[in-house]
């Protein structure tokens, strides 16, 4: 056979076995929505005023059939200044919340998560994707919104996973 036969079929082997990985991740992105047991990873943060911010540090935000937990940075606007300097960012753990998820077209998810006992976060929008990227935004009662791009990987008992 000459070189570039080898070479073409070389090149379709290599685009199949890629089709099929991401099919898998995909078919595993979507397990992990539907369950409810997922990580976000933040990668970047939006404010509502202001540009777009690269994070260097890891934040997330962890969901679980049970517990919805957050560890995010804030930039922006506060309308009420906490009584303890630590408490700055997106800090809390919810037991108590109501999670809707819309499945639309082309393997987007749409999830809102409403916690109960939360103090200060109205909700969370998520835009998440099948092959596991993802936008939060968190709407406050006292802050500005803001957003978040990056990525989710299984539940925190599951390997973390960069895509």
């Amino acid at each position: 056979m000459s070189r570039s036969i080898i070479l073409s079929i070389g090149a379709l082997l290599l685009m199949s076995v890629q089709a099929m990985a991401q099919t898998k991740d995909a078919s595993e992105n979507k397990r992990f929505l539907e369950e409810k047991n997922f990580v976000f990873i933040a990668q970047q943060v939006n404010p509502q005023r202001g540009g777009v911010r690269q994070l260097t540090s890891q934040y997330d935000l962890t969901i679980t059939p049970d517990t919805v937990s957050a560890f995010l940075p804030y930039f922006g606007r506060a309308y009420t200044a906490p009584i303890n300097p630590t408490d700055g960012g997106i800090k809390f753990s919810s037991t108590d919340f109501n999670y809707q998820s819309v499945a639309k077209k082309k393997g987007r998810y749409e999830i809102t998560i409403t916690p109960k006992d939360a103090a200060g976060v109205a909700n969370i929008r998520i835009t998440a994707f099948e092959n596991g990227r993802a936008t939060v935004q968190v709407v406050q009662l006292n802050k500005d919104p803001i957003s978040f791009t990056g990525y989710f990987t299984g539940g925190p008992d599951r390997p973390k996973k960069a895509f």
